[in-house]
């Protein structure tokens, strides 16, 4: 599995229910693992996407208020469609990774099946909740895993949180320093 790139993957969304709200920011940072121990990382790209709510009057208030939805900054946002055939494209054979995983991967999973763009990457998912829980359960100073409390721990900067690039390249940075634990 060393060969696979690795796609740090973030969304936002219009609510917290795939099957009622929608895509409405991905992002991807796609890596490349490097060194005899896979601890070691190049960047290969970076990818951000606003997508164009179709729904809008079923997303949830204050979601659309914590991820900073202004309908102004989606005036030239992507359809889902061409935001999905990209990301197919560019995530082919990579390990999808992500906070949260099964909260990501459920609105993912759901846009490949709308759009009916096929998913390549390839199949297991890592999940950096459950690696941070294996490597700091027992740390004293840990009480939360989410990706903000995580970054504090490891003094990460992440000014622009909840928007899908600036928490993908925290993602990554998290992953980082859990690698080298």
């Amino acid at each position: 599995m060393k060969k696979h790139n690795l796609a740090f993957v973030d969304i936002e969304t219009t609510g917290l229910d795939p099957d009622r709200h929608e895509i409405i920011e991905l992002a991807v940072v796609l890596v490349r693992q490097t060194g005899d121990e896979g601890k070691e990382f190049e960047i290969l790209e970076e990818l951000e996407f606003k997508v164009k709510p179709e729904r809008i009057q079923d997303a949830d208030p204050q979601s659309l208020k914590v991820n900073g939805y202004d309908p102004s900054a989606w005036i030239f946002a992507n359809t889902l469609d061409e935001a999905i055939k990209a990301f197919s494209e560019k995530t082919k054979d990579a390990i999808f990774v992500a906070h949260n995983l099964t909260f990501d991967y459920a609105f993912i999973e759901k846009a490949f099946k709308k759009t009916g763009v096929p998913n390549l990457m390839f199949y297991p998912k890592i999940d950096t909740i459950s690696v941070a829980f294996a490597k700091l359960h027992a740390n004293p100073r840990i009480d939360k895993f989410r990706l903000q409390k995580l970054c504090e721990y490891f003094g990460i900067q992440n000014e622009r949180a909840h928007s899908a690039l600036a928490d993908t390249r925290a993602l990554f940075e998290v992953y980082k320093r859990l690698m080298s634990l």
